[in-house]
Protein backbone atom coordinates (compact mmCIF):
# COMPACT_ATOMS: atom_id res chain seq x y z
CA UNK A 1 0.00 0.00 0.00
CA UNK A 2 1.31 3.44 -0.96
CA UNK A 3 2.07 5.72 1.96
CA UNK A 4 0.80 9.29 2.20
CA UNK A 5 3.41 11.87 3.11
CA UNK A 6 2.38 13.56 6.36
CA UNK A 7 4.20 16.32 8.20
CA UNK A 8 4.23 15.52 11.92
CA UNK A 9 5.25 18.09 14.57
CA UNK A 10 8.87 17.91 15.69
CA UNK A 11 7.83 17.90 19.35
CA UNK A 12 5.80 14.70 19.00
CA UNK A 13 7.33 11.21 19.27
CA UNK A 14 5.10 8.86 17.30
CA UNK A 15 5.46 5.11 17.74
CA UNK A 16 6.58 3.57 14.40
CA UNK A 17 3.48 1.33 14.21
CA UNK A 18 1.21 4.34 14.72
CA UNK A 19 3.13 6.46 12.20
CA UNK A 20 2.91 3.71 9.58
CA UNK A 21 -0.82 3.31 10.21
CA UNK A 22 -1.40 7.04 9.77
CA UNK A 23 0.58 7.15 6.53
CA UNK A 24 -1.23 4.07 5.19
CA UNK A 25 -4.65 5.41 6.26
CA UNK A 26 -5.15 2.49 8.65
CA UNK A 27 -7.63 3.34 11.46
CA UNK A 28 -5.96 4.64 14.63
CA UNK A 29 -7.61 5.20 18.02
CA UNK A 30 -6.03 7.51 20.58
CA UNK A 31 -6.13 6.49 24.25
CA UNK A 32 -5.37 8.68 27.28
CA UNK A 33 -2.99 7.85 30.10
CA UNK A 34 -4.38 9.52 33.23
CA UNK A 35 -6.48 6.39 33.58
CA UNK A 36 -3.12 4.66 34.13
CA UNK A 37 -1.42 7.26 36.31
CA UNK A 38 -4.34 8.61 38.34
CA UNK A 39 -7.59 6.84 37.53
CA UNK A 40 -7.10 3.23 38.61
CA UNK A 41 -5.26 1.38 41.41
CA UNK A 42 -2.21 -0.83 40.84
CA UNK A 43 -1.94 -3.33 39.22
CA UNK A 44 -5.36 -2.92 37.62
CA UNK A 45 -4.19 0.26 35.88
CA UNK A 46 -1.54 -1.58 33.88
CA UNK A 47 -3.78 -4.55 33.12
CA UNK A 48 -6.55 -2.23 31.91
CA UNK A 49 -4.21 -0.27 29.65
CA UNK A 50 -3.14 -3.53 28.01
CA UNK A 51 -6.76 -4.69 27.69
CA UNK A 52 -7.88 -1.43 26.08
CA UNK A 53 -5.13 -1.60 23.48
CA UNK A 54 -6.07 -5.23 22.82
CA UNK A 55 -9.74 -4.28 22.31
CA UNK A 56 -8.71 -1.69 19.73
CA UNK A 57 -6.57 -4.21 17.86
CA UNK A 58 -9.24 -6.90 17.90
CA UNK A 59 -11.67 -4.46 16.29
CA UNK A 60 -9.25 -3.76 13.45
CA UNK A 61 -7.53 -0.51 14.46
CA UNK A 62 -4.16 0.54 15.87
CA UNK A 63 -4.07 1.83 19.48
CA UNK A 64 -2.13 5.02 20.20
CA UNK A 65 -1.79 5.75 23.91
CA UNK A 66 -0.69 9.35 24.55
CA UNK A 67 1.73 10.08 27.39
CA UNK A 68 4.72 12.18 28.41
CA UNK A 69 7.97 10.38 29.19
CA UNK A 70 10.97 12.33 30.47
CA UNK A 71 9.54 15.48 28.97
CA UNK A 72 8.87 14.03 25.50
CA UNK A 73 5.30 13.88 24.25
CA UNK A 74 4.47 10.45 22.84
CA UNK A 75 1.62 9.09 20.76
CA UNK A 76 1.84 5.34 21.02
CA UNK A 77 3.99 3.75 23.72
CA UNK A 78 5.24 0.20 24.28
CA UNK A 79 4.45 -2.19 27.11
CA UNK A 80 7.49 -1.16 29.14
CA UNK A 81 6.39 2.49 29.03
CA UNK A 82 2.83 1.53 30.02
CA UNK A 83 4.22 -0.33 33.01
CA UNK A 84 6.52 2.57 33.90
CA UNK A 85 3.52 4.91 34.09
CA UNK A 86 1.45 2.35 35.98
CA UNK A 87 4.11 1.98 38.67
CA UNK A 88 4.97 5.67 38.91
CA UNK A 89 4.18 7.56 42.09
CA UNK A 90 5.18 10.99 40.79
CA UNK A 91 3.85 11.19 37.23
CA UNK A 92 1.96 14.44 36.69
CA UNK A 93 -1.69 14.65 35.72
CA UNK A 94 -1.27 16.62 32.50
CA UNK A 95 -3.99 18.77 31.00
CA UNK A 96 -3.44 21.45 28.35
CA UNK A 97 -2.07 23.99 30.80
CA UNK A 98 0.51 21.48 32.06
CA UNK A 99 1.98 20.31 28.75
CA UNK A 100 4.66 22.98 28.47
CA UNK A 101 5.67 22.74 32.12
CA UNK A 102 5.95 18.95 32.03
CA UNK A 103 8.06 19.08 28.87
CA UNK A 104 10.31 21.83 30.26
CA UNK A 105 10.93 19.88 33.45
CA UNK A 106 11.58 16.55 31.67
CA UNK A 107 8.86 14.85 33.72
CA UNK A 108 6.59 11.87 33.17
CA UNK A 109 2.89 12.55 32.83
CA UNK A 110 -0.47 10.96 32.18
CA UNK A 111 -2.50 12.93 29.63
CA UNK A 112 -6.10 13.93 30.34
CA UNK A 113 -8.93 14.00 27.80
CA UNK A 114 -8.05 17.57 26.79
CA UNK A 115 -4.32 16.93 26.43
CA UNK A 116 -4.90 13.68 24.54
CA UNK A 117 -7.27 15.42 22.10
CA UNK A 118 -4.60 18.03 21.42
CA UNK A 119 -1.91 15.40 20.83
CA UNK A 120 -4.18 13.21 18.69
CA UNK A 121 -5.20 16.14 16.51
CA UNK A 122 -1.56 17.18 16.02
CA UNK A 123 -0.92 13.75 14.48
CA UNK A 124 -4.14 13.61 12.45
CA UNK A 125 -5.90 11.00 14.61
CA UNK A 126 -9.65 11.62 14.46
CA UNK A 127 -11.04 9.18 17.07
CA UNK A 128 -10.23 8.97 20.77
CA UNK A 129 -11.72 6.52 23.30
CA UNK A 130 -11.85 7.08 27.05
CA UNK A 131 -13.98 6.38 30.11
CA UNK A 132 -15.75 9.59 31.08
CA UNK A 133 -15.02 13.22 30.30
CA UNK A 134 -14.73 16.07 32.79
CA UNK A 135 -17.46 18.66 32.98
CA UNK A 136 -19.07 21.36 35.06
CA UNK A 137 -18.66 20.73 38.78
CA UNK A 138 -21.57 20.96 41.19
CA UNK A 139 -22.19 24.02 43.31
CA UNK A 140 -21.09 27.59 42.76
CA UNK A 141 -17.34 27.02 42.42
CA UNK A 142 -17.31 27.89 38.73
CA UNK A 143 -15.06 24.89 38.14
CA UNK A 144 -15.32 23.79 34.51
CA UNK A 145 -13.07 21.04 33.17
CA UNK A 146 -10.68 21.96 30.35
CA UNK A 147 -12.17 18.97 28.52
CA UNK A 148 -15.23 21.06 27.58
CA UNK A 149 -13.60 24.05 25.85
CA UNK A 150 -11.19 21.61 24.20
CA UNK A 151 -14.15 19.71 22.75
CA UNK A 152 -15.45 22.99 21.39
CA UNK A 153 -12.33 23.74 19.34
CA UNK A 154 -10.49 20.52 18.46
CA UNK A 155 -12.10 18.30 15.76
CA UNK A 156 -11.63 14.88 17.34
CA UNK A 157 -14.40 12.37 18.05
CA UNK A 158 -14.48 11.39 21.73
CA UNK A 159 -16.02 8.02 22.54
CA UNK A 160 -16.91 7.85 26.23
CA UNK A 161 -19.63 6.92 28.72
CA UNK A 162 -20.73 10.48 29.27
CA UNK A 163 -19.26 12.67 31.99
CA UNK A 164 -18.18 11.52 35.44
CA UNK A 165 -21.42 10.94 37.36
CA UNK A 166 -20.46 13.14 40.32
CA UNK A 167 -20.39 16.24 38.08
CA UNK A 168 -23.32 18.53 37.30
CA UNK A 169 -24.55 16.61 34.28
CA UNK A 170 -27.35 19.00 33.20
CA UNK A 171 -25.01 21.99 33.26
CA UNK A 172 -22.33 19.98 31.46
CA UNK A 173 -24.74 19.21 28.63
CA UNK A 174 -25.86 22.85 28.53
CA UNK A 175 -22.22 23.97 28.25
CA UNK A 176 -21.62 21.62 25.34
CA UNK A 177 -24.82 22.73 23.61
CA UNK A 178 -23.87 26.40 23.95
CA UNK A 179 -20.42 25.64 22.52
CA UNK A 180 -21.92 23.81 19.54
CA UNK A 181 -20.52 20.39 20.41
CA UNK A 182 -22.73 17.54 19.14
CA UNK A 183 -23.52 14.99 21.87
CA UNK A 184 -24.61 11.75 20.23
CA UNK A 185 -26.00 8.78 22.10
CA UNK A 186 -24.45 5.57 20.80
CA UNK A 187 -27.30 3.06 20.63
CA UNK A 188 -29.12 5.11 23.27
CA UNK A 189 -31.24 8.26 23.48
CA UNK A 190 -30.14 9.02 27.07
CA UNK A 191 -26.93 10.70 28.21
CA UNK A 192 -24.97 7.96 30.03
CA UNK A 193 -23.94 8.78 33.59
CA UNK A 194 -20.58 7.02 33.50
CA UNK A 195 -21.07 3.78 35.51
CA UNK A 196 -24.85 4.07 35.07
CA UNK A 197 -26.50 3.40 31.76
CA UNK A 198 -29.30 5.82 32.53
CA UNK A 199 -29.67 9.39 33.71
CA UNK A 200 -32.44 11.98 33.76
CA UNK A 201 -31.13 13.56 30.56
CA UNK A 202 -32.44 12.80 27.07
CA UNK A 203 -30.42 13.38 23.92
CA UNK A 204 -31.88 14.59 20.64
CA UNK A 205 -29.44 12.66 18.45
CA UNK A 206 -28.24 9.07 18.41
CA UNK A 207 -26.17 6.72 16.25
CA UNK A 208 -27.21 3.11 15.82
CA UNK A 209 -23.98 1.72 14.38
CA UNK A 210 -20.33 2.54 13.69
CA UNK A 211 -21.31 3.40 10.12
CA UNK A 212 -24.00 5.80 11.36
CA UNK A 213 -21.52 7.43 13.74
CA UNK A 214 -18.95 7.78 10.95
CA UNK A 215 -21.50 9.42 8.65
CA UNK A 216 -22.19 12.02 11.36
CA UNK A 217 -18.48 12.77 11.65
CA UNK A 218 -18.09 13.16 7.89
CA UNK A 219 -21.08 15.49 7.67
CA UNK A 220 -20.07 17.58 10.70
CA UNK A 221 -16.47 18.13 9.64
CA UNK A 222 -17.40 18.24 5.95
CA UNK A 223 -19.33 21.43 6.68
CA UNK A 224 -16.17 23.00 8.01
CA UNK A 225 -17.24 22.83 11.64
CA UNK A 226 -14.21 22.64 13.89
CA UNK A 227 -15.55 21.20 17.14
CA UNK A 228 -15.17 17.71 18.45
CA UNK A 229 -18.07 15.26 18.50
CA UNK A 230 -18.97 13.42 21.71
CA UNK A 231 -20.37 9.89 21.54
CA UNK A 232 -22.01 8.64 24.74
CA UNK A 233 -21.74 4.85 25.02
CA UNK A 234 -23.72 3.21 27.87
CA UNK A 235 -21.79 1.09 30.35
CA UNK A 236 -22.20 -2.63 29.55
CA UNK A 237 -25.47 -3.80 31.06
CA UNK A 238 -24.00 -6.63 33.12
CA UNK A 239 -21.65 -4.24 34.91
CA UNK A 240 -23.71 -1.04 35.14
CA UNK A 241 -25.02 0.34 38.45
CA UNK A 242 -28.56 1.74 38.84
CA UNK A 243 -28.59 5.54 38.77
CA UNK A 244 -30.41 5.81 42.11
CA UNK A 245 -27.64 3.88 43.88
CA UNK A 246 -24.94 6.02 42.29
CA UNK A 247 -26.64 9.27 43.30
CA UNK A 248 -26.76 8.19 46.95
CA UNK A 249 -23.08 7.22 46.95
CA UNK A 250 -22.18 10.51 45.28
CA UNK A 251 -23.97 12.54 47.94
CA UNK A 252 -22.03 10.78 50.68
CA UNK A 253 -18.68 11.07 48.88
CA UNK A 254 -19.27 14.78 48.18
CA UNK A 255 -19.77 15.44 51.88
CA UNK A 256 -16.49 13.68 52.63
CA UNK A 257 -14.70 15.73 49.95
CA UNK A 258 -15.94 18.96 51.53
CA UNK A 259 -14.82 17.84 54.98
CA UNK A 260 -11.39 16.89 53.64
CA UNK A 261 -11.15 20.13 51.60
CA UNK A 262 -10.46 18.16 48.41
CA UNK A 263 -10.86 20.24 45.26
CA UNK A 264 -9.41 20.94 41.83
CA UNK A 265 -7.37 18.23 40.11
CA UNK A 266 -7.50 15.98 43.19
CA UNK A 267 -11.29 15.82 43.29
CA UNK A 268 -11.82 13.30 40.49
CA UNK A 269 -9.46 10.59 41.82
CA UNK A 270 -10.82 11.19 45.35
CA UNK A 271 -14.42 10.75 44.22
CA UNK A 272 -13.63 7.67 42.15
CA UNK A 273 -11.85 6.10 45.10
CA UNK A 274 -14.69 6.88 47.55
CA UNK A 275 -17.37 5.67 45.15
CA UNK A 276 -15.44 2.43 44.67
CA UNK A 277 -15.26 1.90 48.42
CA UNK A 278 -18.93 2.71 49.01
CA UNK A 279 -20.07 0.37 46.24
CA UNK A 280 -17.84 -2.51 47.44
CA UNK A 281 -15.95 -2.33 44.19
CA UNK A 282 -18.97 -2.21 41.88
CA UNK A 283 -18.06 1.20 40.43
CA UNK A 284 -14.53 -0.01 39.71
CA UNK A 285 -15.85 -3.09 37.90
CA UNK A 286 -18.22 -0.89 35.90
CA UNK A 287 -15.41 1.53 35.09
CA UNK A 288 -13.21 -1.28 33.78
CA UNK A 289 -16.05 -2.69 31.69
CA UNK A 290 -16.92 0.62 30.08
CA UNK A 291 -13.27 1.42 29.33
CA UNK A 292 -12.92 -1.82 27.40
CA UNK A 293 -16.25 -1.33 25.64
CA UNK A 294 -15.44 2.24 24.63
CA UNK A 295 -12.05 1.20 23.25
CA UNK A 296 -13.77 -1.34 21.00
CA UNK A 297 -16.53 1.06 19.92
CA UNK A 298 -13.93 3.71 19.19
CA UNK A 299 -12.04 1.29 16.96
CA UNK A 300 -15.24 0.30 15.15
CA UNK A 301 -16.09 3.95 14.50
CA UNK A 302 -12.54 4.73 13.36
CA UNK A 303 -12.66 1.79 10.98
CA UNK A 304 -16.01 2.91 9.56
CA UNK A 305 -14.73 6.49 9.26
CA UNK A 306 -11.73 5.32 7.30
CA UNK A 307 -8.80 6.07 9.57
Amino acid sequence: MAMTRIEFPDWLVIQPEVKTALMEKTPVVALESTVITHGLPQPINFETAIRMEREVRQAGAVPATAAILSGRIHLGIDTDALERLALSSDARKVSLRDLGTTVARFEDGGTTVAATMFIAHAAGVRVFATGGIGGVHRGDTGDVSTDLPTLSRIPVAVVCSGAKAFLDLPRTLEWLETAGVPVIGYQTTVFPAFVSRESDLSLNSSADSPQDAASILRAHWGLGLQSGVLFGVPCPEDAAIPWAEVRQAIAEAEAEAVTAAVRGAELTPFMLDRLGTKSSGSTLRANLALLRRNARVGAEIAKAFGG
